[in-house]
């Protein structure tokens, strides 16, 4: 079934065709959501509806939010960079150094393995060589982007919806043939960094803290921020002290502690009441320093992961998780200095639901 009429005359331009109905729209937000079983809470749906992009960049957008940064958003980046420090977000990607414990099924770590070592290329021994390697991993095994086709969601006749309504069944064991990460051709942008931990007067927040719209002012207010359209916000909760990575401190002066499972659960961050708080400023996209981006445990037992069905389906917003920015956040909080110039972008892996990036923050 074709979602979209191959056909868009001007006139037809404010309807959707879902099935074979045909709706109006409010603004650029569909009258209909996401068809959802009826145990799943009002609260849900109607920030659902509050939140929607659908249509807003026209029914054949497939970037969403990121739609947002425009040349002035890159100017702004440009406009804070004072002493071209430079600070990479990445965490270590190997075997040894890997975050995944197999919560998630098939998210596997990084294996790099040598496929020549030393290898002549020449008649003459002691001429040229060439050494060679090859990795598999989980594109999100490690800092990554999220992208839209990753996650989906409806209980209608037709299955379930991505982002601007396209039909679930467009992913597919070839991959996305809609959303894939590849459409990010460019993730350069001014970035913002909340440091909620810092917020709060502590080093990271407590394990399941929800962190709700007032702590994300209240880091605005510590940074001397204020959020402008097509900003890149990056979350900190402090929580990858508990990755021990080098050079970093441990927690509260003592020695630094590897501990995955206090990483990975339970984890401060972002409820669904922070979605409208994204929607309203006009964000273009979101990264964290935990393994899931929003508080895990979740906060309903109806309900999970919400957060990542209002960023990836309703808003369309690309998010991050397991950025390093612990350094960055020290820097900032040195100078006072929260926002920077952002190049975060994606591997362009034809149909891929995410990506892994190493971003860099330039100061």
């Amino acid at each position: 079934m074709a979602l979209r009429s191959s056909v868009r005359p001007a006139s037809l331009r404010t309807y959707r065709h879902v099935g074979p109905k045909t709706v109006a729209r409010i603004g650029y937000n569909w009258v209909v959501p996401v068809p959802v079983p009826p145990s799943i809470p009002a609260s849900f749906t109607e920030m659902a509806k509050r939140v929607s992009n659908w249509g807003r960049w026209g029914p054949d957008d497939q970037i969403g939010t990121l739609n947002l940064i425009d040349g002035a958003a890159r100017l702004r980046g440009v406009a804070s960079v004072v002493d071209g420090a430079a600070f990479p977000l990445g965490i270590p990607m190997s075997e040894a150094e890997g975050i995944q414990m197999g919560f998630v099924e098939g998210r596997v770590n990084p294996s790099r393995t040598m496929v020549s070592v030393n290898a002549p290329q020449s008649d003459d021994p002691e001429w040229i060589a060439f050494s060679e390697d090859v990795v598999t991993f989980a594109l999100q095994c490690a800092t990554h982007w999220d992208g839209l086709a990753h996650t989906s969601y409806g209980a209608g006749p037709d299955g379930g919806r991505l982002y601007n309504g396209y039909p679930a069944s467009s992913i597919t064991e070839e991959g996305a043939s809609l959303l894939g990460i590849q459409q990010i051709s460019t993730l350069v942008s001014r970035g913002v960094l909340l440091d909620v931990a810092r917020a709060k007067g502590l080093e990271l927040l407590e394990p399941g803290y929800p962190i709700t719209p007032g702590d994300l002012d209240a880091a605005c207010a510590l940074g001397g921020l204020t959020v402008q359209p097509g900003d890149v916000v990056l979350v900190r909760t402090g929580q990858a002290a508990h990755l021990a990575l080098p050079g970093r401190p441990g927690i509260g002066g003592a020695p630094p502690v590897r501990n995955l499972i206090a990483y990975t659960w339970p984890t401060p961050g972002l409820t669904v009441a922070t979605a409208a708080w994204f929607h309203d400023g006009d964000v273009a996209a979101v990264a964290i320093d935990n393994m899931v981006l929003e508080v895990y445990p979740c906060e309903s037992d109806d309900l999970f992961l919400p957060v990542h069905l209002l960023h990836l389906v309703e808003m369309g917003m690309t998010q991050g998780q397991n950025w390093f920015l612990d350094d960055l956040a020290d820097a900032c909080a040195s100078d006072g200095r929260y926002t920077f110039l952002l190049n975060a972008t994606p591997l362009p892996f034809t149909g891929a639901l995410g990506s892994p990036v190493n971003p860099v923050a330039l100061r």
